[in-house]
């Protein structure tokens, strides 16, 4: 392996820093930032708990919810353990991006993972602090209630629709550079 100017090995392009690893970083930082902040604001100014529903549109409501699962409540976890292991996996997967991130050469891109990390970091924030992931952001019609959410899943989904943009749309294609 290569090493960067100075010896250091952290920071080259093949490991967790590259040419748009600042921009991802900064998108990451703003989409937890929202995230905690709009977490903060529901649970301690607007105190949603004590509101119970709060209909907002004839599809769209405010309601408190602890997710102590993953996406859709699947693999609930109550013990201390499991919420380590959850913890754990989103810190895995935010490394993992990281150094996706160092190799990514297209700004959307860049963004994308940036909004994926972000989302993964706060609802990581909320299993440490609370034990379980707040969502408040309840879509439903004709009686059918789909999913309740909050400004990180927001920023996963957003994240995940700009990369499968990057690749499939823009016709990217994962090319090796020639020596």
């Amino acid at each position: 392996m290569k090493r960067a100017a100075g010896g250091n090995l952290l920071w080259g392009p093949w490991l967790l820093w590259g040419p748009w690893s600042r921009f991802g970083t900064i998108i990451m930082l703003v989409a937890l930032a929202a995230d905690q902040l709009n977490k903060w604001w529901m649970i301690y100014v607007y105190k949603i708990a004590e509101r119970g529903r709060v209909a907002l549109l004839p599809f769209f409501d405010l309601v408190m919810v602890w997710n102590e699962g993953i996406s859709y409540g699947l693999f609930p976890q109550g013990s201390a353990v499991g919420r380590a292991v959850l913890i754990a996996i989103a810190a895995a997967a935010v490394l993992g991006l990281f150094v996706w991130l160092a190799r990514t050469e297209r700004a959307l891109a860049a963004a994308s993972i940036g909004l994926i990390a972000g989302g993964a970091v706060g609802n990581a924030i909320d299993r440490a602090m609370y034990g379980a992931v707040a969502d408040f952001f309840s879509l439903h019609a004709f009686g059918f209630y789909w999913y309740i959410f909050n400004i990180a899943d927001v920023a996963i989904v957003a994240g995940v629709a700009g990369l499968l943009y990057d690749t499939l749309i823009t016709g990217h294609k994962m090319v090796p550079k020639s020596p």
